[in-house]
């Protein structure tokens, strides 16, 4: 056995051999010297940005104080996120999970800090689509979605104009309602480009691999920070909520905030548990863990490497234990019922057999954990069954629907931003809690109406883009994506897609736009390696052929010289 997997190992270092071509010594010098003019253009523009910002600090801090001089640190970041677009777009994926720890633990609360992933992904994104126009590369890269998507950029732009620019010169509502139009058009369509984006950043299938394995690092790493903050909190070393009265026992503040994240609730005197995580609200880290849910299950199911597959498991077991300890009802309901959709959608249950035994282990893990905190789970339980009794989801959504229909003026509905709850600096803003609703209360019936065939049309596009895909793989994590896109296209509860779990559904979109265009390489890999070996076992076969005929031709002349000795007669002795 070890003597065939030595073989095997030499056979593929042989393989990659023969497929990655040799360099001669010209073009290995060429090589360097791009790299050292790369490295010193790199570490110019660096010098040059930190200076600017290191100026433009110091001016600050002396007129307006140290919170307003943070606002230099955005020149280096514009500067390099335009300079190196892919680059700018990873550490976006990056940054993205730990936005509300470092908004609220380093930047005090700055909005800066909450805008800095958007100072990263903007000029990515017209660098991106600079480069696309120099190399006459499509900015639109579906044709299909095309009319859906002009269409709804037709309505919202009439709402804001007709709607928004009405409110702002009429004096009829106060504050700047169009500055508020603005922000909520971008909140509402301002991450649909990272379709696009994505499109060009996962090029090949060993990108897609360091997408899913790098997401599920960052969800491990950040379930382990969110068990840190709620042991924290139990073990008193966090006060939280305790000891406050009224509604302040119920409120999530960030003068709770503990370790990690921003605001939360904690008060165990009235069984009130809100938990951030890394992330600015308890509604944002459970909507983080069931984006997670499909992330940890792709790699779980389709990553190649045995280890990143034992290591998606322990993914998926950290997020249903984060989504118990969090408090969160939403993300305690829809964590396992993503998992199940995901097995019976993605086809995985024939692949089960591999897991059970992880699986197993794994459940006696958490059924220990259970058994070892029964009241937290039985907290739980009982917080799910009476929110639920007291106001059942079905009929929540229908009141919902049926306010923002007697609130309509119009067609256009009352405004972008009007429900949007970033958008209160510029104006006041509706409680809505769940997203068509606020979609029908924002851009009317006919926008709503809009959106939902643009986001049906981006479902049946991408069903139809990752079936075809052949390889196994590859087809296996466009089913895992494409679940994603379908759960949160259709969910009104609450407004995910007006969060940072929009920025997962438009990048999902654009890798399964991606995928075959990998398929494609992953084929022609695989072409080339047939080929090449056919090619040893044809030399091998005429080595042989050419072996055996000397072989042959050695024996024939052997026989015809020993023939030839034994028919000559010796010399007879003179007697």
């Amino acid at each position: 056995m070890p003597k065939s997997k030595l073989k095997s190992k030499k056979s593929k270092n042989s393989k990659q051999q023969s497929q990655t071509p040799t360099l001669s010594l010209k073009e290995q010098l060429l090589q360097k010297r791009k790299a050292q003019q790369a490295r010193k253009e790199f570490i110019q523009f660096v010098f040059a940005s930190v200076g600017i910002a290191a100026v433009l600090a110091i001016f600050l801090f002396l007129s307006a104080g140290p919170k307003v001089a943070l606002a230099s640190l955005a020149i280096p970041a514009l500067g390099l996120s335009y300079k190196y677009p892919r680059k700018a777009l990873w550490a976006f994926l990056l940054y993205l999970p730990i936005n509300g720890t470092v908004t609220y633990w380093i930047g005090g609360g700055n909005v800066l800090f909450q805008l800095a992933k958007d100072g990263i992904y903007i000029p990515a994104l017209l660098a991106l689509i600079k480069e696309c126009q120099q190399k006459k590369l499509p900015i639109l890269i579906s044709k299909d979605i095309k009319p859906s998507l002009y269409i709804l950029l037709v309505f919202s732009g009439l709402t804001l104009l007709f709607v928004n620019g009405f409110l702002q010169f009429s004096g009829g509502r106060s504050g700047q309602p169009f500055l508020q139009g603005i922000l909520g058009l971008k909140v509402f369509l301002g991450y649909v480009p990272l379709a696009f984006c994505a499109y060009y950043l996962i090029r090949t299938k060993k990108e897609l691999l360091f997408l899913t394995r790098m997401h599920l690092a960052l969800a491990i790493i950040c379930c382990i920070l969110g068990f840190i903050q709620y042991w924290m909190l139990t073990s008193g070393r966090c006060v939280g909520t305790r000891g406050l009265v009224a509604d302040a026992l119920f409120k999530a503040t960030l003068d709770a905030k503990c370790f990690v994240g921003g605001a939360l609730v904690y008060s165990p005197e009235v069984g009130m548990i809100r938990l951030p995580g890394t992330f600015v609200s308890p509604w944002h880290w459970a909507w983080f863990l069931i984006a997670n849910a499909f992330f940890t299950f792709a790699t779980a199911f389709c990553d190649p490497s045995f280890l990143w597959r034992i290591g998606g498991l322990l993914g998926m077991a950290l997020v249903f234990a984060n989504a118990v300890i969090s408090g969160q009802r939403i993300a305690l309901s829809l964590v396992p019922v993503v998992f199940v959709l995901l097995l019976l959608l993605t086809g995985q249950v024939a692949n089960l057999k591999r897991f059970i035994p992880v699986g197993v282990g794994l459940g006696v893990v958490l059924s220990i954990a259970a058994a070892a905190n029964p009241a937290l789970i039985q907290e739980r339980i009982d917080s799910f069954v009476s929110r639920w009794n007291a106001s059942p989801p079905q009929a929540f959504i229908m009141d919902q629907f049926n306010w923002a229909m007697k609130k309509q003026r119009g067609f256009l509905g009352r405004g972008l931003g009007t429900a949007t709850n970033s958008t209160r600096i510029f104006g006041d803003a509706a409680l809505v809690e769940t997203y068509y609703p606020k979609i029908l209360y924002e851009i009317g019936p006919v926008g709503t109406l809009a959106f939902l065939v643009f986001v049906t049309c981006l479902t049946a596009i991408t069903f139809k883009i990752y079936r075809s895909v052949k390889d196994k793989s590859l087809r296996s994590f466009g089913a895992s994506f494409w679940v994603l896109i379908l759960v949160l296209s259709y969910n009104t509860y609450w407004y995910p897609l007006d969060t940072d779990v929009a920025i997962y559904y438009w990048f999902c979109a654009g890798v399964i736009f991606r995928l075959p265009e990998i398929d494609k390489q992953e084929q022609e890999k695989r072409l080339a390696e047939e080929e090449n070996e056919a090619q040893t076992t044809r030399k091998g076969r005429r080595k042989s052929a050419n072996g055996n005929e000397a072989q042959t031709k050695e024996k024939g002349r052997r026989k015809s010289s020993g023939r030839r000795t034994v028919g000559k007669t010796s010399p007879v002795p003179a007697t």
